[in-house]
């Protein structure tokens, strides 16, 4: 099927979590087929200034803390006072963290905390201030990087993390179903295990085979299949997608 380089023309899009990994590869497409990216970063802004090079100074650079309580709406007020539209919004920061039911009760509460705030309730803001102002301009698309592990379930010791991103699945479907018809358009993705710094840190501690040992095609997705994926979610032709959960996981796990 031909594609268009610029399918995105003149969109503003706002991706979390843009300075590294997943989030870069996102941001690079996006460019490439048209849009304008705001770039949100926690505390990289080299990273974030690299990007904007690399991109050609094609976007704008937005910094947020998304782990306070505020930092979603102080990241969406940025954003809007620097490009006025925004058309899509990529909630695609995250964070992961180990925490065992042998810890102690301080320690394991902080652990669930922290992660609620990062992966859901400050997507949830953003997801929020999106639908309303997409209901207020014609319309507008969300995606939501889940996971498989909030598929399928996860390990002991990181329960936290596909906890958040089953939550992120269903926030999905609940904005899909509700605001299709004002023109919203939701849909999550949910990769498996993804060549970035946190699986070259479980790859160091465990091993490759560790990692891809139940993935059918043996090798973890690259960051740029993706962000070729996001790109395509956000095309304004695509709005039969909405509500669903893509998964990218090499037959992992298979619904």
């Amino acid at each position: 099927m031909p594609t268009s380089k610029k399918s995105l023309s003149g969109q503003n899009v706002l991706v979390t979590g843009a300075s590294g990994g997943i989030g870069a590869a996102i941001v690079e497409q996006l460019a490439a087929e048209g849009a304008r990216p705001i770039i949100q970063y926690g505390r990289d802004r080299t990273a974030a200034e690299k990007l904007l090079d690399r991109i050609r100074g094609a976007g704008v650079i937005v910094q947020a803390d998304l782990s306070n309580p505020d930092g979603a709406f102080d990241l969406w007020k940025k954003s809007i006072s620097a490009l006025g539209r925004i058309h899509g919004l990529v909630n695609n920061a995250g964070i992961r963290t180990e925490i065992s039911i042998d810890s102690e009760p301080g320690a394991w509460r902080e652990a669930w905390q922290k992660e609620f705030q990062v992966n859901v309730f400050a997507a949830a803001d953003l997801c929020r201030e999106a639908v309303r102002h997409f209901k207020a301009h014609g319309g507008g698309r969300i995606v939501n990087m889940a996971s498989r592990a909030g598929q399928r379930g996860y390990a002991a010791e990181a329960m936290p993390y596909g906890a958040t991103k089953a939550a992120l699945v269903n926030l999905t479907k609940s904005i899909a179903r509700s605001f299709g018809p004002d023109g919203v358009i939701a849909v999550a993705i949910a990769p498996g295990w993804v060549q970035t710094d946190m699986a070259e840190e479980f790859i160091a501690k465990h091993g490759k085979q560790s990692a891809v040992v139940d993935i059918p095609i043996g090798e973890m997705a690259q960051p740029s299949e993706v962000a070729e994926l996001v790109a395509f979610a956000l095309r304004p032709s695509q709005r039969s997608l909405n509500g669903a959960t893509l998964d990218v996981n090499g037959g992992s796990y298979i619904r």
